[in-house]
């Protein structure tokens, strides 16, 4: 059997079991909206852990991290790990826990519809679609990006990066908006195990191809020893890393995708569950890729820019045999499915819910899940699109929408934490968080103690969240006690 051969059996096998679990999952699923798209509210503890994992790790850390610590070496785990593994547990707890209560009492199944109703205002939900959206494209784009790319490589340009592309985008088309929330739910667990057990196999394999951590380490200070030090310069300076930190901290629970799975939760030891074992996980996953990373560029100098999102597959076609390289397609494929069926399914039921049910009240429920369906494909016609001009190196592209998303944060946290918050706060938070963040990344607002745009972005959505609800009358108390309760 040829190499080529191998690594096609290997991925046909990891397709054709994700397709299984989609299709058994939509004979599970009921056609009201409430199954489709958050699968009857019933999570568990281990499904939940492994969707809200799975749908959370994208190319941005199999490959755009690998790729970022190519160029500044260990010191990207403290930038990102470190801060991540106790960041988003507390979002969960502070935002996503209060949210979901919040949520079920409404009955809401979106989070732009939670707020819209929370506030009592169609015009804030339908201006968090409107962000949701526009960030959350282009980083459907990294996933897709991701896969494209590591089947270029371990395939030998076999298949090309647009086709492989396609095919990762029809697959995912077809279970999601066969199974909705369940269908993407069951197939995270699948897809999460798969990628993680492949990360942490393959970092073990490469190490030993290597000569081992210590020999591996030793070529990496003979060849790049800047790779090694403790950097305190550019991105790891003080304000560019606090002003970072902020951003990869809070950006994870205004992901509408990651949110809508906290909706999915059965109750709330599941997702106390969930903050306990993430920052454990975390670390198993992003000290490999870091290191795939610095080893790499002793290994395979002279990548340039986004040329260094390879270096992951690069090292495994150079130490790994072919079915191997077939679970590292497999394993990227996971990550990337495992996110792109949540982005999809999210956007599709905001569309219907926060949009054509506005434009047409009323709406059957069987035709909400149709367009549903519709809009994912239209979408994903979209995405292909940008995925084929690949804009920018996936750290990059993810970067502008990580900021975008900070930008929503203070109105997700106010909306469940502050009685009073209002209507017009949120709205205000939203259009000056957003304005700042474009005039920031513009170059038209300057950069103190080399901060980051995300950090403007930030200060003026908090702003206009004060100084919106300082101006506008308190909502009514009614209106406030059927989404919190009484005070």
């Amino acid at each position: 059997m040829t190499s080529l051969a191998a690594i096609g059996l290997v991925v046909a096998a990891y397709l054709a079991i994700t397709l299984v679990i989609g299709v058994v999952a939509y004979r599970r699923t009921a056609g009201t909206p409430e199954d489709y798209f958050l699968g009857g509210r019933a999570t568990r503890t281990t499904v939940l852990f492994m969707a809200l994992f799975g749908t959370n790790v994208t190319p941005f850390v199999l490959l755009g991290i690998p790729g970022l610590a190519y160029h500044q070496g260990v010191a990207v785990f403290g930038l990102n790990a470190a801060i991540v593994g106790f960041g988003i547990p507390l979002t969960f707890f502070l935002i996503g826990e209060p949210a979901r209560r919040v949520a079920r009492r409404l009955g809401a199944i979106t989070p732009a519809e939670l707020y819209a109703e929370r506030l009592g205002s169609p015009a804030v939900g339908l201006a968090l679609f409107a962000a949701f959206f526009l960030y959350t494209l282009p980083y459907m784009v990294t996933a897709v990006i991701g896969a494209g790319l590591t089947a270029e490589v371990l395939t030998e340009g076999n298949l090309s990066f647009g086709a492989a592309s396609a095919l990762i985008l029809g697959i995912t088309i077809a279970y999601t908006a066969l199974g909705g929330m369940r269908a993407t739910m069951w197939t995270n667990v699948f897809q999460g195990a798969t990628f993680l057990g492949f990360i942490v196999a393959a970092f073990f394999l490469i190490a030993d191809r290597l000569g081992g951590l210590g020999a591996a380490t030793s070529a990496v200070q003979a060849r790049a020893p800047h790779l090694l030090e403790k950097a305190t310069t550019g991105a790891f300076a003080p304000g560019p890393w606090a002003s970072w930190a902020l951003a990869i901290s809070l950006t994870v629970i205004a992901f509408p995708h990651m949110l809508v799975r906290v909706f999915a939760a059965r109750d709330a030891a599941a997702l106390k569950n969930v903050c306990r074992l993430y920052p454990l996980v975390l670390v198993v996953l992003w000290l490999p890729a870091v290191l795939f990373g610095v080893w790499g560029a002793a290994e395979v100098p002279g990548l340039q820019g986004k040329a260094s999102d390879a270096i992951f597959p690069l090292l495994v076609a150079r130490h790994l045999g072919p079915v191997l390289q077939g679970m590292a397609l497999a394993g990227v494929l996971a990550a990337v499915m495992s996110t792109l069926d949540a982005q999809l399914l999210t956007l599709s039921s905001m569309l219907t819910r926060d949009v054509l049910r506005r434009v047409r009240p009323g709406l059957a429920p069987a035709r909400e899940v149709v367009a549903a369906r519709l809009f994912t494909l239209a979408l994903s016609a979209a995405v292909f699109v940008l995925v084929l001009a690949r804009p920018a190196s996936l750290f990059d592209i993810a970067a502008f929408s990580f900021s975008g998303y900070v930008t929503l944060t203070p109105t997700l946290l106010l909306g469940v934490r502050w009685r009073r918050f209002t209507a017009a706060g949120a709205i205000a938070s939203i259009a000056a968080g957003n304005l700042a963040l474009a005039l920031a990344l513009a170059g038209v607002l300057p950069a103190p103690f080399g901060v980051l745009p995300v950090a403007w972005g930030l200060l003026a959505a908090i702003a206009g969240a004060l100084l919106g609800t300082a101006l506008s009358r308190p909502p009514p108390a009614e209106q406030v006690e059927r989404a919190l309760g009484r005070a």
